[in-house]
């Protein structure tokens, strides 16, 4: 029985697929009178789309630094923080200051890699395994 259900999903998946391509590649639309990939292609020559090249904004790094699971702790007097019950070092940091925690879980590898930031500088990063996390259970 789910043979039969993954089969029909698979095909309903290759039959949209190539509906949706026809559609922007080929069908002129009813109202515009032109192909929307050739329309798409023509604002952005002429400066008329909204779409612009993707920047990591000042003063994150990298991607991950945007998109990931944001949390703030307060360094303790040893400059560690806790989180469910893990102590980490915060690097560079003085005692009893906050810190933003950037958690960057990986299903293939079965870690979370933490960000330190403060005050728009990272600090340093550092790796758990994301099982000992408990919020990160995706």
């Amino acid at each position: 029985m789910p043979e039969r259900i993954y089969g029909k999903t698979e095909g309903a998946r290759e039959v949209l697929f190539h509906e949706v391509k026809r559609y922007n590649e080929h069908q002129v639309h009813s109202i515009t009178k032109e192909v929307p990939v050739i329309r798409l292609e023509k604002a952005i020559r002429e400066g008329k789309s909204l779409f612009r090249p993707f920047k990591v904004p000042s003063p994150y790094e990298s991607t991950k630094d945007i998109f990931c699971i944001r949390e703030e702790r307060t360094t303790d007097a040893y400059r560690k923080v806790s989180i469910d019950g893990i102590e980490l070092r915060v690097p560079g940091v003085d005692p009893y200051e906050k810190v933003e925690l950037g958690m960057i879980p990986d299903k293939e590898t079965g870690l979370t890699e933490i960000r330190f930031w403060h005050k728009g500088k990272l600090l340093g990063t550092q790796k758990i395994k994301s099982k000992d996390l408990k919020r990160m259970h995706l």
